[in-house]
């Protein structure tokens, strides 16, 4: 199984959230966006535990079944189209998790999350965990 996170989905697995830590320990390879490791990097940056934030995305990163993606002329060329289709909807979504959807489709992976709203992108292919309460 291969697996792209989102953002929110490398956090609950930071925080333990036990689907998600789960559900990763089952995967075959994890995909990290480049547009995801700049939204945590900025959280990082924005907080208070930069370096040990840093030094766990580092020793997450040098895991043998995690993989860094880069953004391709087709991942631009989904993201155009996933961004076209949202706009016809009337249904838009944050640009950043468009990126993300379009390398999930480039990768043919499946997208873990936990945003709503990537319901609204037709042929994404995605788990959505809930934070446990």
């Amino acid at each position: 199984m291969k697996l792209i996170l989102d953002t929110n989905a490398y956090v609950g697995f930071k925080l333990g959230y036990s689907e998600i830590v789960e559900y990763l320990a089952r995967a075959q390879i994890v995909f990290v966006s480049p547009v995801v490791l700049g939204e945590l990097i900025f959280g990082f940056r924005n907080g208070s535990r930069f370096t040990g934030n840093m030094e766990e995305l580092d020793l997450f990163l040098s895991h043998p079944a995690v993989a860094t993606l880069t953004i391709s002329d087709i991942t631009s060329d989904r993201y155009s189209r996933i961004a076209l289709q949202l706009k016809q909807q009337g249904t838009p979504i944050p640009s950043n998790d468009i990126w993300i959807a379009a390398q999930t489709m480039e990768t043919g992976a499946e997208l873990v999350t936990m945003d709503h709203h990537f319901e609204k992108i037709n042929g994404l292919v995605y788990r959505l965990f809930t934070s446990p309460e």
